[in-house]
């Protein structure tokens, strides 16, 4: 079955470097919401500790990208979902969300998503194994 990992803030900033504003806890607060989109229960399908390790922390920097305060301590960006439409003068700005958090287009919000969404790409097709049934039942008959 899969691997399960610990969060690394200090590699984690390593390679997000523009997150180096963000404290451990609220990182590590994101890493934990990553894992609701991205197993890290040992029942996933990534076997390769490196990788489930370079996917959560992909997640971790879209969630972060999503939701962080600014570096000068405002408030995360209200806009949910792509710019529709933009002006300049008297500043206007208008945003298309027709998908739910886990489709596709969720993902593209952020560069980090997007990295996400093609890297695990592998995992999201069916596999067929010949001659194989899985009988998952969760409540079995007693």
């Amino acid at each position: 079955m899969g691997v399960i990992v610990s969060f690394d803030y200090q590699a984690w900033i390593t390679r997000y470097p523009e997150f180096a504003y963000l404290s451990e806890p609220l990182v590590m607060e994101y890493f934990n919401e990553a894992t609701v989109f991205h197993r890290n229960d040992g029942g996933g399908p990534v076997r390769d500790p490196t990788a489930q390790l370079v996917y959560l922390n992909m997640m971790t920097a879209h969630i972060a990208a999503l939701n962080a305060p600014t570096a000068a301590g405002g408030a995360a960006s209200n806009l949910v979902g792509r710019i529709s439409t933009a002006s300049e003068g008297s500043v206007s700005v208008g945003t298309d969300n027709p998908y739910p958090p886990g489709a596709p287009s969720w993902y593209q919000q952020t560069k980090y998503g997007s990295a996400y969404w093609n890297a695990t790409k592998p995992y999201r097709t069916a596999r067929y194994i010949r001659g194989w049934v899985r009988n998952f039942n969760p409540w079995p008959i007693q």
